[in-house]
């Protein structure tokens, strides 16, 4: 708000300064067709309207000064009143297709979000017992959804949860990413097993994708006292125990990616970890644990669990994202989601 507001003031004080220098001059020096870049400026921020304003003010400026260096009907004074004239009106067009594609600018950012809560709907804060919170960065510019995909539905077989990463970037991994969604939404809620699930999403993907795309992805289920999850190529979970200690959740057997079943005909397996009170457990896709710093380390992500442990699951998934930022020192080269889910002490 503040740069806005002083890109609006500038071409006023521009054109003061030039006035100012003029004045001090002399007749001798030709400061006049500096006037020009008041408008010039007023087009990047203001209207068509504004712009012409500027302009106006610019030619009386340029008229007032001419006057008092007896420069009325000089022709330098002429062509600089011609110059003023033409930048306004060149200053104006560039106003008014600026605000027009700033107007199709903000209908595509509304179609794109309308997409968003389609895609990637906010995910439940509470689902049975268990708080959950999330976040979400996108690596490209202005962009809020990429290929990273998450989702936690509640079934009749309980909570279920999907974090997963698509292979590539932009709105082909986007296309993917709906589609895998799409498959889990309506396979937890008819499934009995998670590799039911896996199996549905295999199909699924085989359709639509090419023969060297891949999804990583993990399916889980909560139980009570532990939780159960099928692994397709993507990383481990990080369990935080109440006092703070943090374990890696390696699973014994490690499924392809999803997209990739034809290559290996046996299924990924499931496998159950300890979930109990008071526990949390924390989902990333690769774009967390593979950021690196200025010297080329990666995310020391379990030496940063620390975080994890304030008392509000946001407000810790919030904490890590930030010093995941500051770790990478400016923006991610890839999409980050993390999922945390808490269990409630009864």
């Amino acid at each position: 708000m503040r740069s806005l507001r002083a890109l609006r003031w500038l071409p006023f004080a521009v054109m003061l300064c030039v006035a100012v220098l003029d004045v001090l001059a002399g007749p001798s020096l030709m400061f006049l067709p500096l006037l020009t870049l008041g408008p010039a400026f007023a087009s990047l921020s203001g209207g068509v309207r504004r712009t012409s304003a500027v302009g106006a003010v610019a030619l009386a400026i340029c008229l007032f000064l001419a006057s008092y260096n007896n420069l009325v009907l000089h022709w330098q004074n002429n062509l600089t009143v011609v110059s003023i004239a033409g930048v306004t009106l060149a200053s104006m067009l560039a106003a008014r297709l600026r605000l027009e594609r700033e107007r199709e600018l903000a209908s595509v950012r509304q179609v794109a979000e309308a997409a968003q809560r389609v895609l990637l709907r906010p995910v439940p804060r509470r689902a049975g017992d268990l708080q959950v919170a999330l976040s979400y960065t996108s690596a490209a510019a202005e962009a809020r959804i990429g290929g990273d995909l998450y989702e936690v539905v509640t079934t009749p077989h309980g909570v279920r949860l999907l974090i997963g990463d698509v292979q590539g970037k932009g709105l082909a991994a986007v296309e993917t990413a709906a589609w895998v969604l799409g498959a889990f939404r309506e396979a937890a809620y008819d499934e009995a097993e998670l590799t039911d699930i896996g199996e549905r999403l295999e199909v699924s993907l085989t359709r639509h994708l090419d023969d060297e795309q891949f999804v990583t992805a993990t399916v889980a289920e909560v139980h009570a006292g532990e939780m159960t999850l099928v692994h397709f190529g993507h990383p481990p979970p990080l369990l935080i125990r109440p006092d703070g200690t943090c374990t890696t959740m390696d699973p014994p057997e490690q499924g392809l990616p999803l997209g990739l079943g034809t290559l290996d005909a046996s299924a990924a397996k499931p496998h159950r970890i300890p979930f109990g009170e008071g526990d949390r457990i924390l989902f990333v896709t690769d774009g967390v644990i593979e950021a690196r710093n200025a010297a080329g380390e990666f995310y020391p992500l379990t030496d940063r669990a620390g975080f994890l442990t304030l008392p509000d699951p946001q407000a810790a998934l919030d904490a890590l994202r930030a010093d995941l930022v500051e770790h990478a020192g400016g923006p991610l080269l890839d999409d980050a989601a993390m999922l945390l889910l808490h269990r409630r002490c009864s």
